[in-house]
């Protein structure tokens, strides 16, 4: 366990695992949900995918909403890429940035759980089908994070080519 703490990046740590946990923590006491881990190596992986997911929401439904609506204006990747190069401390900002959205986002997560356990409890047949609903969930968002994944490699190669 000590090896793999030694190996998450102040990213995983601020991105994933801290919003992660947080999440877990406050939904349990804002809900009737509950994804608290007895065991600490278990609650370790638990709460850091709890927190990817978080981020990978983020990323995908809040970033491009805020940006659509104007509420965020980002520079060209390119222009980001090459000034990457040129000043460290954008990475930094960078890692800040997402951390800053990743909360939003789980901010965001936490009162949509609150009004999908309202809509439980107006429908309770729904109850039969969350695993199922949380899995297409899963599924699409990682499936469509795994494409823009790509699609960044991809520009990052043709941005370090020219």
């Amino acid at each position: 366990m000590k090896d793999i703490l030694e190996k998450i990046s102040s990213y995983n740590l601020f991105n994933y695992l801290l919003p992660g946990v947080l999440f877990v923590v406050i939904l349990e006491k804002f809900t009737t949900y509950s994804f608290v881990q007895e065991n600490l190596i278990v609650g370790a992986f638990v709460y850091y995918f709890a927190g990817l997911v978080i981020s990978r929401f983020g990323s995908l439904i809040v970033e491009p909403l805020l940006r659509k609506i104007s509420f965020l204006k980002f520079a060209d990747y390119e222009d980001f890429v090459s000034a990457s190069k040129d000043n460290a401390k954008i990475e930094i900002l960078s890692e800040t940035n997402n951390m800053y959205r990743t909360f939003t986002t789980m901010f965001l997560l936490l009162a949509l759980a609150k009004v999908y356990e309202f809509i439980e409890y107006k429908l309770p047949v729904i109850k039969d089908w969350n695993p199922y609903i949380l899995i297409l969930v899963l599924l699409l968002m990682f499936l469509y994070s795994y494409r823009k994944q790509t699609q960044y490699i991809t520009k990052r190669i043709k941005t370090n080519s020219v």
